[in-house]
């Protein structure tokens, strides 16, 4: 059966709508008879209030969107279940949409959210986004925004982890386990999450006086493909890696099969670390040494900072959670 809105109520009964929508609410108005009747015929026919009717009302959807670029990726599911349980201890709905990684989609995210009339937004760049004027113009419209996991250099509030720190921690736990051509899987060069790891995985090189060898690095967009392809490069040169840094989830799992394809064993010919969830590390075999992101505490983070922009704060923050290199199976 259709459930039945406030004007069949009043077409049934006789009455005005307004009479209806009084007595649903609770409002003086309307006599206590047929306030009964209402209420009876609302419950036997299933009447919900219509919640878009309300937003359009009161100006206010209690609705923010949130854009990932790959909503099946563990990492970002994880981060968006909690930003949607923070979401919900007070009062809002999250409206969850996937960029699948690529600019374009992304901005159609942006205009689809905005057209749904939502409070604010929590993005996930692509990582093909290096023009950012579709996420400054949020600004200028005066939607909330906060970037999370990766961010740019722009007056956006952001929460990432300490990118440079974790890749400066990682190799210098390879280089101490006696790793002597350490190489460095990244996504895009522009991409700033990329080039912070990287800063982090060149300074330890510095600091260790190794010698830094551009063929040990490899920077492409990030795919399983991608990641294999460039990890047998880098088994094919004539002093091939004995140690690896992925700074990508996918990144990681592709080297530890290009490794496997080649006939080399992990950590005994090379070791190897990557940016991923801990359940993820833990069935892999070996189970993978790995940077431990805290997707908690950013989807926390990101929802706290958007919800200070919702009750007023104008101020741009820039959260940095720490993530921490943990040993397993997969380095000397």
């Amino acid at each position: 059966m259709k459930r039945i809105s406030q004007r069949e109520i009043a077409n049934l009964l006789g009455v005005n709508v307004s009479t209806v929508s009084r007595a649903l609410r609770g409002l003086e108005g309307v006599s206590q008879q047929l306030r009964q009747k209402i209420m009876s015929l609302a419950k036997e026919r299933g009447y919900r209030p219509n919640p878009f009717a309300v937003s359009l009302r009161y100006d206010t959807t209690r609705t923010i969107g949130v854009v990932v670029p790959d909503v099946s990726f563990s990492h970002y599911a994880h981060i968006v279940k909690r930003i949607e349980s923070e979401a919900r201890k007070v009062g809002y709905m999250c409206i969850i949409t996937d960029s699948g990684d690529k600019c374009e989609n992304e901005k159609h995210c942006i205009d689809l959210l905005v057209n749904m009339h939502v409070e604010g937004i929590i993005i996930c760049l692509a990582q093909d986004t290096v023009d950012f004027q579709h996420i400054q113009h949020l600004k200028k419209i005066h939607m909330p925004v906060v970037l999370f996991d990766r961010d740019a250099d722009i007056d956006i509030s952001s929460v990432v982890i300490n990118d440079a720190d974790s890749a400066y921690q990682a190799t210098n736990y390879l280089i101490d386990g006696g790793a002597r051509r350490v190489a460095f899987l990244g996504g895009p060069n522009k991409m700033k999450q990329t080039s912070n790891r990287k800063h982090g995985y060149l300074e330890s090189l510095r600091q260790h006086d190794y010698v830094i060898r551009k063929d040990m690095v490899k920077c492409s967009p990030i795919s399983y493909e991608s990641g294999f392809a460039n990890t047998l490069e880098l088994l094919d040169q004539p002093e091939a890696p004995d140690a690896i840094i992925a700074s990508h989830g996918l990144l990681a799992m592709a080297a530890m099969k290009a490794i496997e394809s080649r006939g080399l064993r992990i950590p005994e010919d090379i070791a190897i670390v990557g940016y991923m969830s801990d359940w993820i590390s833990e069935v892999v075999t070996p189970r993978l040494s790995f940077v431990r992101q805290n997707q908690k505490e950013i989807g926390c983070k990101a929802f706290k900072l958007l919800k200070d922009q919702l009750d007023g704060e104008s101020c741009i923050n820039h959260v940095i959670v720490n993530a921490f290199f943990e040993v397993r199976d997969s380095t000397r």
